[in-house]
Protein backbone atom coordinates (compact mmCIF):
# COMPACT_ATOMS: atom_id res chain seq x y z
CA UNK A 1 0.00 0.00 0.00
CA UNK A 2 1.56 3.30 -1.09
CA UNK A 3 1.63 6.31 1.20
CA UNK A 4 1.57 9.98 0.31
CA UNK A 5 4.77 11.37 1.83
CA UNK A 6 3.78 15.01 1.26
CA UNK A 7 0.53 14.76 3.19
CA UNK A 8 0.34 16.84 6.36
CA UNK A 9 -1.39 16.14 9.65
CA UNK A 10 -3.31 19.39 9.55
CA UNK A 11 -3.71 22.33 7.18
CA UNK A 12 -1.28 24.55 9.14
CA UNK A 13 1.69 22.18 9.01
CA UNK A 14 4.10 22.38 6.08
CA UNK A 15 5.02 19.20 4.25
CA UNK A 16 8.73 19.80 4.93
CA UNK A 17 9.69 20.38 8.60
CA UNK A 18 12.46 22.75 7.46
CA UNK A 19 9.65 25.09 6.36
CA UNK A 20 8.58 25.53 10.00
CA UNK A 21 11.53 27.91 10.47
CA UNK A 22 11.05 31.60 9.80
CA UNK A 23 12.98 32.91 6.80
CA UNK A 24 15.35 34.84 9.07
CA UNK A 25 15.66 32.12 11.74
CA UNK A 26 18.69 32.51 13.99
CA UNK A 27 18.98 28.74 14.28
CA UNK A 28 18.81 25.87 11.84
CA UNK A 29 16.50 22.90 12.25
CA UNK A 30 19.56 20.80 13.15
CA UNK A 31 20.44 23.24 15.94
CA UNK A 32 16.93 23.03 17.37
CA UNK A 33 17.06 19.24 17.21
CA UNK A 34 20.47 19.26 18.94
CA UNK A 35 18.92 21.24 21.81
CA UNK A 36 16.18 18.68 22.23
CA UNK A 37 18.64 15.80 21.96
CA UNK A 38 20.84 17.37 24.65
CA UNK A 39 17.99 17.76 27.12
CA UNK A 40 17.00 14.16 26.38
CA UNK A 41 19.85 12.94 28.59
CA UNK A 42 18.75 12.68 32.20
CA UNK A 43 21.79 14.38 33.74
CA UNK A 44 21.58 17.31 31.32
CA UNK A 45 17.84 17.55 31.90
CA UNK A 46 18.41 17.72 35.66
CA UNK A 47 21.12 20.37 35.30
CA UNK A 48 18.91 22.49 33.04
CA UNK A 49 15.94 21.97 35.36
CA UNK A 50 17.97 23.26 38.33
CA UNK A 51 19.18 26.28 36.37
CA UNK A 52 15.73 27.18 35.03
CA UNK A 53 13.93 26.77 38.34
CA UNK A 54 16.76 27.73 40.71
CA UNK A 55 18.53 30.46 38.78
CA UNK A 56 22.21 30.95 38.16
CA UNK A 57 24.46 28.42 39.92
CA UNK A 58 28.14 27.66 40.27
CA UNK A 59 29.47 24.16 39.57
CA UNK A 60 29.92 23.73 43.34
CA UNK A 61 26.25 24.60 43.93
CA UNK A 62 25.17 22.19 41.18
CA UNK A 63 27.41 19.51 42.65
CA UNK A 64 25.61 19.99 45.96
CA UNK A 65 22.22 19.08 44.45
CA UNK A 66 23.32 16.46 41.92
CA UNK A 67 25.05 13.21 42.81
CA UNK A 68 27.67 13.13 40.05
CA UNK A 69 31.42 13.55 39.99
CA UNK A 70 33.05 16.82 38.99
CA UNK A 71 34.30 15.72 35.57
CA UNK A 72 30.88 14.33 34.62
CA UNK A 73 29.19 17.57 35.73
CA UNK A 74 31.56 19.67 33.62
CA UNK A 75 31.16 17.39 30.62
CA UNK A 76 27.37 17.79 30.69
CA UNK A 77 27.56 21.53 31.40
CA UNK A 78 29.80 21.92 28.33
CA UNK A 79 27.31 19.94 26.22
CA UNK A 80 24.51 22.27 27.32
CA UNK A 81 26.65 25.32 26.61
CA UNK A 82 27.64 23.98 23.17
CA UNK A 83 24.02 23.67 22.01
CA UNK A 84 22.99 27.03 23.47
CA UNK A 85 20.75 25.91 26.33
CA UNK A 86 23.08 27.22 29.04
CA UNK A 87 25.54 30.08 29.19
CA UNK A 88 28.73 30.23 31.20
CA UNK A 89 29.74 33.43 32.95
CA UNK A 90 32.78 34.32 34.98
CA UNK A 91 32.79 36.99 37.62
CA UNK A 92 34.83 38.19 40.53
CA UNK A 93 33.20 38.07 43.94
CA UNK A 94 33.69 41.03 46.27
CA UNK A 95 36.44 40.45 48.76
CA UNK A 96 37.58 37.30 46.96
CA UNK A 97 40.62 36.63 44.82
CA UNK A 98 40.10 35.19 41.36
CA UNK A 99 37.09 34.61 39.16
CA UNK A 100 34.24 32.25 39.74
CA UNK A 101 32.25 30.45 37.07
CA UNK A 102 28.46 30.48 37.03
CA UNK A 103 25.97 28.88 34.70
CA UNK A 104 22.48 29.99 33.81
CA UNK A 105 19.82 28.86 31.41
CA UNK A 106 19.44 30.80 28.18
CA UNK A 107 16.06 31.76 26.74
CA UNK A 108 16.32 28.68 24.52
CA UNK A 109 17.07 26.58 27.60
CA UNK A 110 14.04 27.92 29.46
CA UNK A 111 11.68 27.40 26.54
CA UNK A 112 13.07 23.96 25.66
CA UNK A 113 12.55 22.82 29.23
CA UNK A 114 9.26 24.48 30.17
CA UNK A 115 7.50 24.18 26.81
CA UNK A 116 9.07 20.82 26.00
CA UNK A 117 9.81 18.10 28.51
CA UNK A 118 8.14 19.75 31.52
CA UNK A 119 4.98 20.40 29.50
CA UNK A 120 4.86 16.75 28.39
CA UNK A 121 5.21 15.61 31.99
CA UNK A 122 2.47 18.00 33.15
CA UNK A 123 0.29 16.88 30.24
CA UNK A 124 0.32 13.29 31.43
CA UNK A 125 -2.73 13.94 33.62
CA UNK A 126 -4.63 15.18 30.59
CA UNK A 127 -3.53 12.14 28.58
CA UNK A 128 -4.78 9.86 31.36
CA UNK A 129 -8.18 11.57 31.34
CA UNK A 130 -8.40 11.35 27.54
CA UNK A 131 -7.62 7.63 27.46
CA UNK A 132 -9.07 6.41 30.75
CA UNK A 133 -11.63 3.78 29.80
CA UNK A 134 -13.26 3.90 33.25
CA UNK A 135 -14.64 7.38 32.57
CA UNK A 136 -15.92 6.76 29.05
CA UNK A 137 -19.62 6.81 28.29
CA UNK A 138 -19.95 3.21 27.18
Amino acid sequence: MATNRTRTVDDDSPADPEDLLPEDSVLSLDEYLAMHAAVGHRTRYEILYRLVHGGEMSPKELDGVLSIDDSTLHYHLNELVDVGLVEKRQRTERGQDGQYTYYRATVFGKVTLTEGVDELIRGEREFERMYDSSTSDA
